[in-house]
């Protein structure tokens, strides 16, 4: 069994009105969502800015309520859960921030905000923990007493990661967590949680625009464009045989990812245009108006995940993936 299951999410809020007498707008963030995360693997969720994927997190992490569909963690339902449920099993989902200076306190020094999950959650040997955590992830000694603006942007992250995880999580939704970072930093704070995730047994939902990072730890990768999940494969399986238009084009868009792509790698058609608005995403298939595979079916039928050729792990969603995987 897997420890999360979301199952056909939906997330709309309501959009803006121009004017008293405007019709109510609605924008379409997440349409139909569906993956699973097992024990310990890392699920990297990918796509262009505005696509949903951070709203995606924050449905798993109950900090938003669907408008349809289902979150099951370790076979729970969570979203019956009434508040104390979910006291009770905030434990075990934590959120690693991206903007990690805002994230922390500015007037407490970092131990004394480790500490505070520890606090909160009535568990003890707080002092004893909050060290251990601290050099777990490279602040030991006395860098616990500082300030978070005493703190380099990369140790202000890890501060962050250590308040995430000194509660012992089962899971943990990493939303873009080296995005503010410089490159030669992203690669320590990305190898600092693949360490972390092996020492602990973690789960990792991975939510990033940067296909180089993802490629280097997620074991499965999901893409996701306009609110709705293009493809879900095995990582050396996506970045080897992408299936969807979508993923194509991002990938052929990464030097790093291409230039490691293989001999098997397929030729991607560059797309038209702009991503369509989330107040009013397309009829059919979302992509159609920036594909040029795009056919008539594709503007009237929406397509959904499907398995390919037999292949049980590698789902797109697109009505001409055969012809695009010859």
């Amino acid at each position: 069994m897997s420890l999360l299951e979301a199952a056909n999410l939906v997330k709309h809020f309501d959009g803006p009105r121009h004017g008293l007498l405007a019709r109510k707008t609605t924008v379409h963030a997440v349409d139909d969502v569906s993956f699973e995360i097992a024990r310990g693997e890392t699920l990297g969720l990918v796509g262009e800015s505005g696509c949903g994927k951070s709203t995606v997190g924050q449905l798993v992490l109950n900090l938003l309520e669907p408008t349809e569909g289902q979150i099951r963690f370790d076979g729970e339902d969570v979203n019956a859960l009434d508040d104390a449920g979910w006291r009770a099993r905030r434990r075990d989902l934590q959120l690693i921030f991206q903007d990690s200076r805002n994230a922390l306190d500015p007037r407490l020094p970092v131990a004394a905000q480790v500490a505070e999950g520890l606090e909160i959650h009535g568990i003890d040997r707080i002092a004893e923990r909050t060290a251990q955590m601290l050099e777990a992830v490279g602040l030991g000694g006395e860098m616990g007493g500082r300030y978070p603006h005493e703190l380099s942007g990369g140790q202000v992250q890890r501060a962050v990661i250590a308040r995430a995880l000194v509660v012992e999580p089962r899971l943990v939704v990493c939303d873009e967590p080296v995005a503010a970072l410089d490159v030669s930093i992203q690669a320590q704070v990305v190898n600092l949680l693949r360490d972390l995730q092996a020492e602990r047994g973690l789960a990792y939902l991975f939510i990033s625009h940067d296909l180089s990072l993802v490629r280097h730890i997620a074991d499965r990768v999901a893409v996701m464009y306009s609110g709705r999940l293009a493809e879900i494969a095995p990582r050396a399986e996506l970045f080897e045989r992408p299936l969807h238009p979508y993923t194509r084009a991002l990938i052929a868009a990464v030097p790093v990812a291409r230039a490691k792509a293989g001999p098997r790698r397929t030729h991607a058609e560059p797309l038209h245009g702009d991503p369509p608005s989330p107040l009013s995403p397309p009829a059919g298939c979302r992509l159609h108006p920036r594909c040029v595979h795009a056919s008539e079916r594709c503007r009237i039928e929406m397509p959904s995940l499907r398995t390919l050729n037999g292949s049980t792990d590698h789902l797109v969603a697109c009505h001409h993936a055969e012809e695009l995987a010859l």
